[in-house]
Formats: structure tokens, sequence, C-alpha cells
């Protein structure tokens, strides 16, 4: 009974996270790392030790396939700006593999405080009244490595496939808001491919009971086939809100998971 809940869970997970990573273009991992932590903080089924690292890299591996189904409806709705993604991709994967080597070696404290740090900063900047320079441009090479390789490195960190990095950096660049998710999209399946990548690489043991590296296989599963329905809607409802909504739901969704990531540190 309780794995028969377990996997209905994750199914639920799957769907909400679906839908939200199409509307917003951020993967879905900022629902599907807290839940599963709360998940197996409250199930016992891994140790504390480890529980953040697998729900980051089976958040990860489901963001694989969730950006994959909401980029291919972005992409067959013509919004995704394909010259930021050329200029930012190769930087993004660099440093999104690297934080599959970085993760293991951080204290589970500092781990989950980065992660709430870097969420709540998210919150703020997308929930103010900020504008962009309206003559502000995308950088050149070494500013695209610069932001490439230091948000892929968060992404990884975070299990969110760059979602909540590259959108408001393309905001803050003058992309508008309904480009900057759909790229987003687009970039995110490579991120999370190449991230969970790292992940498998480092764990200590490449297959262990329900894990195959650090991915939940038992989670993976229900989560990628709730997401798979869930995504191309989430992402024909965002072409009909207003960008200033869909940036504000954004922000709104941070401040209660960064809230929890901070809580779970303190606790």
């Amino acid at each position: 009974m309780e794995e028969v809940f377990f996997i209905t869970l994750c199914v639920v997970l799957g769907l909400t996270s679906g839908f939200l990573g199409g509307l917003l273009g951020i993967g879905g991992g900022v629902v599907i790392v807290p839940a599963l932590v709360l998940a197996y903080d409250f199930g016992g089924r891994f140790g504390a030790e480890q529980s953040l690292l697998i729900a980051v890299a089976t958040s990860l591996a489901c963001i694989v396939f969730t950006s994959a189904s909401a980029a291919y409806t972005q992409y067959r709705a013509g919004k995704v700006r394909w010259d930021l993604f050329k200029k930012l991709v190769a930087f993004l994967l660099l440093g999104s593999f690297l934080a599959g080597f970085i993760a293991p070696l951080l204290p589970v404290e500092v781990f989950r405080g980065f992660i709430g740090l870097f969420l709540a900063f998210v919150a703020v900047v997308m929930l103010s009244s900020w504008q962009p320079h309206s003559h502000r441009q995308f950088p050149n090479l070494a500013g695209a490595a610069a932001i490439g390789t230091g948000g892929g490195i968060a992404a990884g960190l975070a299990g969110i496939a760059g979602g909540n990095v590259v959108v408001p950096t393309l905001v803050y660049f003058n992309t508008p808001a309904h480009n900057a998710t759909a790229t987003s999209s687009a970039l995110g399946v490579p991120i999370a491919l190449t991230a969970t990548l790292g992940y498998l690489l480092s764990a200590p043991a490449l297959v262990n009971g329900s894990l195959v590296g650090f991915v939940d296989v038992s989670a993976f599963v229900p989560i990628v086939i709730g997401a798979l329905i869930a995504a191309p809607l989430g992402v024909k409802f965002a072409h009909r809100v207003a960008a200033a909504k869909l940036k504000r739901g954004f922000g709104v969704l941070l401040v209660f998971v960064s809230a929890r990531m901070l809580y779970s540190v303190f606790s």
C-alpha cells in the first residue's frame, strides 16, 4: 500500500510539474525537488544525507522528458529564440555537467541552503516592478560564457535544468517573457540530459536497488508519465496569459519553494 501511495503521489507530481513547466518554461524542477525531498524525509525511503542528491538527480532525469514535450510545443508555436539558444547552450552544458560532480562534495545543509537562497533571489527579481533598460543587449562571447557556465552549475545543483536561471536572465536582456520561457524550455532538454549524466557518473554505484546512479527509477517513471500529459497543456495556457502575469506567477511559486527549502536547513 505504501508503494502504491508513493507511485500515485509521483503521478500527481508529474502532472503538476509538467503543467507548470510548460507554463513557465522551468522544466518543473522547482516542484519535483522539494516534493521528493519531503516524500523521502517522511517515508524514510533514503537517508537524510542522500535524499536531496537523489531528489535533484531524479528531477533532472524527469526534466529531460518534460522539457522535450514543452519545447516541441513551443517550437511549433514559433516562440523559441534560436539565436540566444546557440549563444548559451555550450556553456550551460559545461556548467550542468560539472554540477553532478560538485553536488556530492557539499554538506547537506550547504546544499539545501544554496537551493533555498538561489530560488529566493530569483523570486525577488521576478516579483519586483523592475524593468530592464530598454537599450540593454545580450552580452558578447565572454559574457555568454560566464552566464552560461555559472547558470549551468546553479541549475545542475538545484535540479531545475536552467529555467530559473535562463528565464530571468533573458528577461534582464529585454527578451519578451513568452520568448524567454520558450527558449528556456528548449535549453532545458540538453541541460537536464548533461546534468543527469554527471550525477550518474559521480554516483558510487550505477545500479543499487531502485537507484540508477543517483536517479530513483520508481519515482522517475510515474513523474514522467504525468509530466508528458500535462506539459503541452501548460504551454498552450501560457500563450493565453499576459507576460506580466506569467512573471508574477513564476515569482509566487518560487517564494513558497525557497521558504520550504530554507526551513529544512534551520529546523
